[in-house]
């Protein structure tokens, strides 16, 4: 049976040319991500009143932090993405490791990069881990939307097939319509997580550290497990058990760690 599908819409990956240099929509959005990022979390560090008594990183120290956060968000991914992903590849190819301009890059390694950074900044500067922490995942989901855009754009990492009436064929994934998940991840991973995290913060969530954090990581694992549904498994690893996939299983600790995080700062006094 013939399905009506949806033509992607080519969009040219490199944004700009600069001379012999292409600047591509994949660069552009960690770029940005981090830029947004670090202006937000200036302008939430500057309210007293969100905070309470909580010890907080200084808006002045903000500026340190986005080139920790940028170092282990970018090696974080690029050896996340190696080790999860494909390791078998990068032990026979080492010297495509730090390729990160072919693509190839895992959000959970990122996100392991982004906690050492923060571990290590909130020692530097005698804040208490939790604290930037809060502040860090409340900004995180600017960056995660506009990458999932980027995925999108270059296209990778597309969904399954399928024939609701929004599916789309994409370009290197056969002739047959597939849920553009890389929006779906944008939509419910980046929008909706970071709409939640707003509100969330509005009420006083930073008046309770590690709450915000444990609201960030339940919700993107959750987040994640259900829009791997939809999502096409990795070819060099495919389903590992039933319909798992290695994103639902790397999700599932953060959902978890973030119900734990949850119940111990409601459980502590609210500062």
């Amino acid at each position: 049976m013939l399905v009506a599908a949806l033509q992607w819409p080519e969009i040219d990956p490199v944004a700009l040319q600069l001379g012999p240099v292409p600047i591509r929509w994949y660069a552009l959005a960690y770029i940005a991500g981090l830029m947004l990022g670090w202006a937000y979390a200036r302008a939430l560090a500057a309210q007293d009143a969100l905070w309470g008594s909580v010890k907080r990183p200084s808006v002045v120290s903000l500026d340190d932090l986005l080139v920790y956060a940028a170092l282990g968000v970018v090696l974080g991914g690029r050896l996340g993405y190696v080790l999860f992903y494909n390791p078998g590849f990068y032990l026979d190819h080492p010297g495509e490791i730090m390729a990160v301009w072919k693509g190839g890059m895992s959000f959970h390694g990122g996100l392991a990069g982004a906690a050492l950074a923060i571990f290590i900044f909130a020692r530097r500067h005698q804040v208490p881990v939790l604290a930037v922490a809060d502040l860090c995942a409340t900004v995180v989901p600017i960056g995660i939307f506009l990458g999932r855009i980027a995925n999108f754009i270059k296209p990778e990492l597309w969904g399954r097939v399928s024939d609701v009436s929004w599916a789309m064929v994409f370009p290197g994934a056969g002739d047959e319509p597939r849920h553009p998940s890389q929006l779906y991840e944008a939509g419910l991973e980046g929008l909706a997580l970071l709409i939640v995290l707003y509100v969330a913060a509005r009420m006083g969530a930073f008046k309770r550290p590690g709450l915000t954090t444990g609201l960030f990581a339940a919700g993107y694992g959750a987040a994640r497990i259900i829009c791997e549904f939809f999502r096409e498994p990795d070819a060099q690893l495919g389903f590992l058990f039933g319909q798992a996939t290695m994103g639902m299983l790397l999700s599932l600790p953060l959902v978890i760690a973030g119900l734990a995080l949850i119940t111990y700062s409601r459980r502590a006094r609210q500062i």
